[in-house]
């Protein structure tokens, strides 16, 4: 019934809209000592910002299938992409420069997509970042191998997070980007 809001719409004026005496001839009732208000907003706004995610996320995939077609990439996004969890994407070119970032790194990170053009994800690490990781993610880079790991990075605002990242080379014949999808790690 969550899921299903046609079943709701006017729930809020049934209850609302209930005289005493048709609550008083419900038999079984349990008697509450505090009340609870229902709004169906609450049950609404769950599904709503679901399906907002799941645009924005389409959205994204629509941008990076533009870049794919821009630069004859053979990969198979798609499947990247249903594989994957993630919030942030992060593209970037051979030297991993970055050319596009998506709004959930924004959320993510707190940097903008102006503020990251051309500059490296390490602008990402810090003091506590494991250096066994980051060169795990050297090497892999280098191999062109997708991997997956996790690593210590900070917000704009110096804040640590963990995060679960996964990088996919991407090209044709020849690398030419890679892409990683990143998830913050409570």
């Amino acid at each position: 019934m969550k899921q299903d809001l046609n079943k709701l719409m006017c729930l809020d004026l049934y209850l609302s809209g209930t005289p005493a005496q048709s609550e008083a001839s419900i038999e079984n009732v349990t008697k509450v000592d505090s009340i609870l208000p229902l709004v169906s907003w609450d049950v609404f706004s769950d599904s709503y910002f679901k399906q907002l995610i799941a645009s924005k996320k389409a959205m994204d995939i629509k941008k990076i299938n533009a870049y794919a077609k821009r630069h004859g990439w053979k990969n198979d996004l798609q499947t990247i992409f249903d594989a994957t969890d993630f919030e942030a994407i992060i593209l970037c070119d051979k030297n991993q420069n970055i050319v596009w970032v998506n709004e959930g790194f924004t959320n993510m990170t707190g940097y903008t997509k102006k503020e990251v053009l051309g500059k490296t994800p390490r602008l990402l690490q810090g003091a506590k970042t494991d250096p066994k990781a980051t060169t795990e993610i050297a090497l892999n880079l280098k191999k062109n191998n997708p991997f997956k790991t996790q690593l210590l990075n900070y917000r704009k605002n110096k804040q640590p997070y963990n995060c679960e990242i996964q990088i996919f080379p991407l090209g044709n014949v020849e690398m030419t980007h890679y892409i990683a999808l990143e998830k913050e790690i409570l």
